[in-house]
């Protein structure tokens, strides 16, 4: 039996292909019964599932085709953003932000709306100014910036067809300094959550929740032609890392990014872990429920209440911010919001006991969970969460989808 990446989950799909070229692909979809692309499978849900058939884009072709007079880098389907970046870096050019992992595919990233961190910066998704999906029925659709259907089906979870290429905006290369504060007192953050997310262009707040008063680590990434700020450990009220940390605290750093405040390309700083070492700390589950950040303090605070519930099943948990958009079916769409991102040990029954009073102890601010990482599916009320949900029912009828 298939499974994810993070091992927790069998796929249900009858059977997997895997086309080689569009072509091939176009020829196939309209033979397959509910078919669902599947690209670097770290998704934890059932997003990428089916009860038909699983379309794997391993195979499909990779080029990377620049545009430095649009301003827009072309990038096909099985890409993934640890083989994007370098090249794009190496014409000179960027993304605005990038995930903590490099390992995923940017189709799969894009259509299930994950996100970096950063007061200013949106999710991946953002950056799309164009989509090439092959339908159901096999047709190559095209959706350029002024196509009406793009905000739908930009985060469209796999439902619309298969991503073959997508058109990424870009600007000029830059260098980012990463730098690590430890020993956070968690009161002073949120007395100020806006003075320490603001510290960086990219702001992460980690805790394990096994001391309910302190963040284990911040860590502040920095553009370097950006106007220096001040020390964050000052801000913070912590103590600077006196080495490299790895996000859960005692794990080897050796996969972690380069920090101590050295500057390096966005592309291999941006990112919690290196694209040459084995992500994050392996088998484990994932789950995430964003928040409009006017509700941010409360929703921790309720997080809080429960650290003694969550922290033995915890590897641990993420704060970061994601600016606004207007993509339909984005977690941010409408509001910026704060992600609570929990990273479980591989332990599914306990993961399963805990998320029905962690969803109702967040469920008064409006969080939405993310599309690819584990919360109850079944409990979901996305027409009250997602205000253009009904256009999303009505674009996937438009494409010949069942709903």
């Amino acid at each position: 039996m298939s499974t994810n990446w993070g091992g927790n989950l069998g796929y249900a799909a009858a059977r997997l292909v895997e086309p080689a070229s569009v072509a091939e692909l176009q020829a196939l979809m309209p033979t397959l019964e509910e078919p669902r692309a599947l690209g670097s499978r770290h998704s934890f849900s059932r997003v990428a599932d089916t009860c038909g058939v699983q379309v794997s884009t391993a195979s499909l072709p990779r080029a990377v085709d620049i545009d430095g007079d649009r301003r827009v880098v072309r990038v096909e389907g099985a890409v993934r953003y640890g083989d994007l970046a370098p090249v794009l870096d190496e014409a000179g050019w960027a993304l605005a932000n990038l995930a903590s992992l490099p390992h995923i595919t940017v189709a799969g990233a894009v259509a299930t709306g994950t996100h970096g961190s950063g007061d200013a910066v949106g999710s991946l998704a953002t950056q799309v100014q164009a989509l090439e999906v092959v339908d159901r029925a096999g047709v190559l659709r095209r959706l350029g910036a002024d196509h009406p259907d793009l905000p739908g089906a930009v985060v469209a979870l796999g439902r619309l067809g298969v991503v073959t290429a997508l058109e990424l905006a870009v600007e000029p290369t830059y260098e980012v300094a990463q730098t690590v504060v430890e020993d956070v007192p968690l009161d002073g953050v949120l007395a100020d959550l806006d003075g320490a997310t603001s510290l960086g262009r990219s702001v992460s707040l980690f805790t394990t929740w096994t001391s309910p008063d302190a963040l284990d680590q911040v860590w502040v990434k920095r553009r370097t032609d950006h106007p220096a700020g001040p020390d964050p450990a000052e801000v913070l009220g912590g103590r600077p890392a006196a080495g490299p940390r790895h996000p859960i605290p005692g794990v080897d750093p050796g996969p972690a990014t380069t920090q101590g405040g050295v500057p390096g390309p966005w592309w291999t700083r941006l990112p919690h872990f290196r694209l040459d070492h084995v992500p994050s700390a392996g088998r484990e589950i994932q789950s995430e429920w964003l928040v409009p950040r006017r509700h941010a303090v409360a929703a921790v605070e309720a997080v809080r209440g429960m650290a003694g519930r969550i922290a033995p099943l915890l590897q641990v948990c993420e704060i970061r911010t994601v600016a606004a958009d207007g993509l339909w079916l984005s977690m941010a769409c409408g509001t910026d919001v704060v992600g609570l991102h929990f990273t479980w040990h591989l332990d599914p029954a306990g993961v399963v006991a805990v998320l029905p009073e962690l969803e109702g102890r967040l469920a008064p601010f409006g969080a939405r969970p993310h599309w690819g990482k584990v919360h109850r599916e079944e409990e979901l009320d996305a027409a009250s969460l997602y205000p253009r949900w009904g256009d999303w029912l009505d674009l996937q009828r438009r494409w010949g989808v069942r709903v």
